[in-house]
């Protein structure tokens, strides 16, 4: 990658939008934007119970890629907004490979952070010969000991104050069982449990995202809106533990052998350690890792993007037809 410091593409607004019907219950709702006949890239956003938004395709030269975001059930613009029936990782990846379909796309780049690499990775194990490249951010392997660490012992020791904020809501004798307990209270019927859950989560999970504090992206976590869906959604997830086997991505990644991909994994991940980066880049030949000196975990953190996008561009000379 050259020296140049790197930034985010200007604003792009879609030239194409979707609402797509994956089942009886969920719509999704996608759009395209930059080149019609460009290198095809996904953005999977995070979470899950996150979204998309415009900052979301603004990573990739628009004049190299066709750039599809989607929102996955449950979350953003798709619909029913934070609903948890028929909605697992199974389902998530089936979502994807409808979207390819419907957009007739024979292979594509993947561009995914924090669950959205879980679950970039988990679709390449499934549907190999449908991607291209994965360039992946803030590593999540999604096993007991990811879990634990963010909702059980490991960044309360970095953030005291803020796990002390996060228990809050949750009475003592309850905290040793501290994800069915906000489980509890995300689905319950009291309307206000539920929200002071849900803002407590999100503020939580927003708190730990960056090197530096950052109280703007804590409010954009904690909006009621999304503060809910990502809470309810998140919770579902990680009390079934991604409805994936312990260690399913590392012990599965034989099938990516075929396949290159960028690693772009903060020093200072606070959500989710350096070490899972450094396994998945030791079982994946195929790719090349980069820790980023100066960040956490977030997307929006500027050497983030700054590598963000030399590896799209890299991506991008690689696949492009020589002319």
């Amino acid at each position: 990658m050259d020296g140049t410091v790197q930034t985010l593409f200007p604003e792009l607004k879609p030239y194409q939008r979707h609402r797509l019907k994956v089942s009886s219950l969920h719509e999704l709702y996608l759009d395209e934007a930059g080149n019609p006949d460009g290198i095809p890239v996904l953005f999977v956003h995070g979470g899950p119970g996150s979204a998309c938004d415009g900052n979301s395709r603004r990573y990739y030269d628009p004049e190299l890629y066709r750039i599809i975001t989607f929102d996955q059930r449950g979350c953003g613009r798709s619909r029913p907004h934070g609903e948890l029936r028929e909605n697992d990782t199974g389902e998530l990846i089936a979502d994807m490979e409808k979207i390819r379909q419907h957009l007739q796309i024979e292979q594509w780049v993947l561009f995914g952070g924090s669950w959205g690499s879980t679950l970039s990775l988990l679709y390449a194990q499934s549907h190999p010969e449908r991607v291209s490249a994965l360039v992946l951010r803030g590593i999540f392997l999604c096993r007991q000991r990811d879990l634990d660490w963010l909702y059980r012992d490991g960044a309360n020791r970095i953030f005291p104050d803020g796990w002390e904020e996060f228990l809050r809501p949750i009475p003592g004798g309850q905290r040793e069982r501290l994800l069915e307990a906000y489980h509890e209270r995300l689905t319950g019927e009291d309307e206000l449990a539920r929200m002071g859950a849900a803002k407590a989560w999100a503020t939580w999970e927003g708190s730990c995202a960056t090197l530096r504090p950052d109280p703007g992206g804590v409010a954009k976590f904690s909006a009621p809106h999304r503060a809910l869906a990502l809470s309810r959604i998140e919770a579902h997830y990680f009390i079934n533990q991604g409805f994936i086997a312990e260690n399913q991505i590392l012990d599965n990644m034989e099938r990516l052998a075929d396949i290159s991909g960028h690693i772009v994994h903060g020093r200072y991940d606070m959500l989710c350690p350096l070490e899972n980066a450094t396994s998945l880049h030791r079982h994946w030949p195929g790719s090349e890792l980069f820790i980023i000196r100066e960040a956490g975990h977030s997307a929006s953190e500027p050497a983030i993007i700054d590598c963000l996008v030399k590896a799209t561009n890299e991506v991008g000379r690689d696949l492009s037809p020589v002319s």
